[in-house]
């Protein structure tokens, strides 16, 4: 009886394991890469490099190529609105502000608005024709305008790059008219600068979202309509687009740093060396969509904790309290929201004099014994310390009245 159930067994073993079906299912299993120590399904991507990331967080979701040397084209104008809306940010500049074309702008080739010399705009219609239609002669108006010359305003874009950790970056001009490897870049530095723009101002979308708009050129020659439209075509191929920034030459192919925001995740998906303008949108795309199907938001306001504590030698016997802020993670691939633990830690007691703001406790968050992030709980009222008349004021309330 043993003998045949063995002699059974051999059968279906031998029978599972030359089964084409299941030789076929395991062929067709997607491959994997690694990305930042994780695996990540193999998207298929042709361009030369390209990273997804998670504005908030900063967490890479993928990554090929991505610290690659690439020619960023017209993506070097993120760096050059970042340092615009640093100075409207720091009172140096306003919106209002009108600026005058030079000569020098005014002769800038490629994508441009064409600007008169001599021309007025003010600055946020420039900061329009830098960010809806690539404008190289906008983007060098205001260079000047900022830096007195786009020579010492290339000089604040490569500090400003350093700043941010771009190791892989060197700015040769303010808007990637330079079509030389000497001014290069990586998809990994695109990304850094794109959410250095979104996260710190926001308020670009406001102008990355801008389908078509019409601005005024006046001139000695007169007035004249000019419309700008938006080389980011992404916003009108897929429903959460943003943003934010296209670009093109010989040297850098098709490349595109775009932006979306889907249930209040922000992602950054960048391509660069795209073979035509096509892939360089679709491939944006299929980042895009591979990042929302592997993240998810968890979101935690700290409502259940005791609004008071105690507080000794003050007028007060509890002084209120609350969370700092929000806590905010983003769970990447598998990481389960569920799995988030969290640990409340509070003085027992405070000691008067008590300043608002002052930090009483924390509240930690975990996955397994791993910390993935805090938040500060505070006071948000001033309780003074007790003095002689307010003691005699508790003696006489409580032994008297």
């Amino acid at each position: 009886m043993k003998r045949n159930i063995v002699a059974i067994l051999l059968v279906l073993t031998i029978l599972i394991c030359n089964n084409p079906y299941i030789q076929r299912a395991e062929a067709n299993q997607p491959d994997m890469i690694a990305v930042n120590g994780e695996n990540s399904t193999d998207l298929g991507i042709q361009s030369k490099a390209a990273i997804l990331m998670e504005a908030s967080t900063g967490k890479i979701l993928y990554e090929n190529n991505a610290d690659e040397i690439v020619s960023p084209a017209s993506i070097t104008k993120i760096m050059t609105l970042i340092l615009i809306f640093d100075a409207i940010n720091e009172g140096k500049i306003d919106y209002d502000d009108v600026v005058t074309t030079s000569e020098y702008a005014k002769s800038m080739g490629g994508s441009q608005v064409f600007l008169e010399t001599g021309e007025k705009q003010t600055v946020e219609t420039l900061v329009k024709c830098i960010v809806v239609a690539s404008g190289n002669d906008a983007s060098v108006c205001m260079a000047e305008y900022i830096a007195g010359s786009e020579t010492e305003f290339v000089r604040m874009m490569n500090e400003r790059a350093r700043e941010l950790g771009m190791t892989n970056t060197v700015f040769k001009d303010c808007c990637g008219l330079c079509d030389s490897m000497e001014h290069h870049t990586s998809a990994r530095d695109v990304a850094i600068m794109s959410r250095e723009l979104i996260t710190k101002y926001p308020e670009i979308h406001n102008y990355s979202k801008i389908w078509m708009e019409n601005i005024t050129h006046v001139t000695n020659k007169g007035s004249i309509e000019f419309t700008l439209a938006n080389t980011n075509k992404l916003l009108k191929q897929y429903e959460w687009a943003t943003g934010l920034k296209t670009g093109s030459t010989s040297l850098a192919k098709y490349c595109l740093s775009a932006t979306a925001c889907k249930d209040n995740i922000e992602l950054i998906a960048v391509i660069m060396g795209a073979p035509d303008y096509k892939v360089r949108f679709s491939e944006a795309v299929t980042l895009l969509n591979y990042g929302y199907s592997v993240v998810s938001m968890y979101s935690d306001k700290n409502d259940e904790i005791n609004r008071e504590i105690k507080i000794s030698g003050g007028v007060k016997k509890t002084v209120k309290i609350e969370p700092e802020k929000e806590f905010v993670y983003i769970c990447g691939k598998d990481e389960v929201i569920n799995n988030i633990t969290k640990k409340v830690k509070l003085e027992k007691k405070v000691k008067a004099p008590a300043k608002s703001g002052s930090v009483v406790g924390k509240t930690e968050y975990y996955i397994g014994d791993n910390m993935i992030g805090e938040v500060n709980i505070c006071l948000i009222e001033n309780v003074r310390k007790a003095g002689y008349v307010d003691y005699l004021k508790k003696m006489w309330y409580k032994y008297i009245m």
